[in-house]
């Protein structure tokens, strides 16, 4: 029996790699550490050791810590959703989620040290912002992403904030109004986003008993909200300065998307995935706009 354990305790720690993997969702990595990345890049013209410890945080540990929280206390329903256990979603057995938990608070922590000793007040004040509002949203007695439209806000934060954090951690003027605008119009994109995502699990959110923007508003209500925050968004980014509008362009595609489901009713509300999916590739062509925009502005 010693030597069936022995040759098992090898392959867990594999198992439980993989596990991690798909708890911290790679197909979104890319949408957390771009932000960070691209904003400290453009104010400080450097690619230092902070340029790679914050990308690397906001690439994975962050997302582990995000989704990896998520995944455990959202297991019941996560077990009703039709989506989950792709690329949009682990379903996490019982027995990883001890572990789960315990490498998604440990992993950040040497990246967060390092980022806190590297920034200044106002960086790190807004990191740790940041962090808590990854922990609350999920968290028990906490769980932010069950009070309609503060779930939005707070989901878009997850996003937006780390591009507030490189630009802090820069030294860049955040009471500046080209930035002021940014943000607004990122947090806009952001919030439109987990709102329209939310439409699909609608039903099973409500058979696991959860509650979000989607289960208060009720399907057509909320792709609507997620049409006009697409829309004022292009609409806020059409008034900053040149070559800030052409960033505008992005949110067409975003409406394109939404616009089929204006007349959604709830009990349909999966058909919904269509146009996520459609969502999850369309953030990978914004992003190389947006990168386009960047190698202009620093070129000119």
């Amino acid at each position: 029996m010693s030597s069936s354990i022995a040759k098992a305790n090898p392959i867990a720690p594999m198992a439980l790699l993989r596990q991690l993997f798909w708890a911290s969702r790679p197909i979104s990595w890319i949408n957390t550490a771009y932000p960070f990345g691209l904003a400290y890049a453009l104010a400080t013209g450097r690619l230092d050791l902070t340029f790679w410890v914050g990308c690397l945080f906001f690439l994975i540990p962050y997302n582990l810590l995000m989704y990896g929280i998520n995944d455990v206390f959202d297991y019941e329903s996560d077990l009703r959703n039709p989506r989950k256990g792709s690329i949009e979603g682990a379903i996490l057995d019982k027995k990883w989620h001890k572990p789960t938990l315990l490498w998604s608070f440990l992993l950040p922590v040497p990246f967060a040290v390092y980022l806190f000793a590297a920034g200044n007040l106002t960086s790190g004040l807004f990191l740790a912002l940041f962090l808590f509002a990854v922990i609350a949203y999920s968290a028990p007695k906490l769980r932010f992403k069950e009070i309609p439209l503060l779930d939005s806000i707070t989901s878009a934060s997850h996003f937006v904030g780390p591009m507030i954090v490189g630009l802090a951690m820069a030294g860049a003027d955040l009471k500046d109004g080209g930035v002021i605008k940014i943000i607004s119009a990122f947090t806009l994109w952001g919030m439109a986003s987990h709102a329209f995502g939310a439409v699909q699990d609608i039903q099973a959110d409500r058979e696991g008993g959860l509650a979000s923007i989607a289960t208060s508003f009720g399907a057509k209500d909320t792709v609507r909200f997620a049409f006009a925050a697409y829309f004022f968004a292009g609409c806020i980014l059409l008034t900053g300065a040149w070559p800030i509008p052409l960033a505008a362009i992005a949110a067409i595609p975003y409406l394109w998307i939404v616009a089929p489901f204006w007349n959604l009713k709830d009990e349909a509300c999966e058909v919904a995935n269509l146009g996520w999916r459609r969502f999850i590739w369309l953030n990978f062509f914004a992003g190389f706009l947006v990168t386009m925009l960047a190698i202009y502005v620093s070129w000119k």
